[in-house]
């Protein structure tokens, strides 16, 4: 028995060792949430180097999770972990987790505003805390655990506002993260740092597998136009191509042959369909893509015009006609061959996206 026991306080010992101490180790134990993605990083093969990085730091939690998170957002090109807004210098681990210091484990988060706008930024951060939470995070108590957002440039502070107030909609409760300038920040210990890739079963209270979902569109974002106003609006071909639904000729429209870095959007609405990376050429003589960016932004009809059977294809918001789909695609993509009539779209070149508001979908073309 004796020897049981000493095997068993053996056990114990390292495990708080390694865990730091033993408060979270039993935290470890009561919570794991998924550690793991099957997303690549977006930004492991983007050169930013000439990038005017901006700099944002978020505090929602273990830092551990938090910073594998938003690594993984498109745009960001770096995330350390450390100790934010405390009093002192050079707070250690044990000090943090102490909680009379008032340090927050945060991160510090760099990114391309070119490639993603802090708006976003700061509603992927939303997506991943409960911000209505004191001092409180998954199982991690105390208020090292407050959620926060911690500025550097003041002209940051009106969109912080701004993504605050829209997130509280959503919640009944009132929203207690601090919106406040940065005082301090320390990095942490370097066996903090990347945590989770060097511990892919560590443990992590945010839901990576958030990561693997793929890009939603909003349709509220778009509107249709009436018909009399899309007359005036269009040139005849786009007319009756969209709204009559008539075809144009192959090898005679613009985008048949085009196949630069960007998406292709509804002319109607403005509503995001297919990006360039999905454009392949077919040989037939129209734009041609493996499938749309979001499977939601388009419909399908039966289609029977010129004794065939075929499926039409048509935008979600705009209910124009976009073209038909065939099952003569590549097969290593899906086997769809998604044909479309280059006057429903208009195209969007990738380094005006940001300015058009289509910076979130970035991703999808580099």
């Amino acid at each position: 028995m004796r020897r049981l026991f000493y095997a068993s306080s053996l056990l114990l010992l390292l495990f708080v060792a390694a865990c730091g101490n033993l408060k979270e180790g039993l935290t470890m134990a009561a919570e794991k949430g998924p550690t793991t993605t099957r997303s690549e990083n977006p930004n492991a093969k983007i050169d930013y180097s000439h990038s005017d990085l901006q700099t944002i730091y978020l505090a929602g939690g273990c830092f551990w999770g938090l910073e594998a998170y938003m690594s993984r957002i498109y745009g960001v090109q770096d995330v350390t972990s450390g100790y934010a807004n405390g009093t002192g210098e050079n707070p250690t681990y044990e000090e943090v987790t102490r909680g009379d210091r008032g340090f927050a484990e945060t991160v510090q988060v760099k990114y391309d505003p070119a490639r993603i706008q802090l708006t976003d930024l700061l509603t992927d951060f939303f997506k991943v805390i409960n911000p209505t939470s004191v001092n409180k995070q998954g199982n991690d108590a105390g208020i090292n655990y407050r959620s926060g957002i911690y500025y550097v440039n003041d002209s940051d502070l009106s969109i912080i506002n701004e993504v605050v107030a829209r997130q509280q909609k959503k919640y009944s409760k009132k929203i207690v993260t601090e919106v406040l300038p940065l005082t301090n920040y320390y990095l942490a210990e370097e066996y903090h740092q990347n945590y989770l890739e060097k511990n892919p079963n560590g443990y992590c209270h945010i839901d990576l597998t958030i990561l693997d979902k793929p890009i939603e569109v909003d349709s509220t974002m778009y509107s249709r136009p009436s018909d009399e106003e899309l007359k005036k609006k269009l040139t005849d071909i786009q007319y009756k191509v969209t709204v009559l639904g008539e075809e144009e000729r192959a090898y005679s429209n613009d985008y048949w042959n085009t196949f630069n870095p960007g998406i292709y959007v509804d002319v109607t609405t403005g509503e995001p369909l297919f990006s360039s990376r999905d454009k392949y050429d077919a040989g037939c003589g129209w734009p041609s893509f493996t499938k749309p960016i979001d499977p939601k932004v388009v419909t399908y009809e039966e289609d029977r015009s010129f004794h065939l059977v075929r499926t039409m294809v048509k935008s979600r918001v705009g209910k124009i006609h976009l073209g038909h789909v065939f099952d003569d695609g590549p097969k290593d993509k899906g086997g769809k061959r998604f044909c479309i009539d280059s006057a429903s779209i208009r195209f969007v070149p990738l380094d005006d996206m940001q300015q058009a508001g289509y910076g979130y979908l970035r991703a999808t073309v580099e």
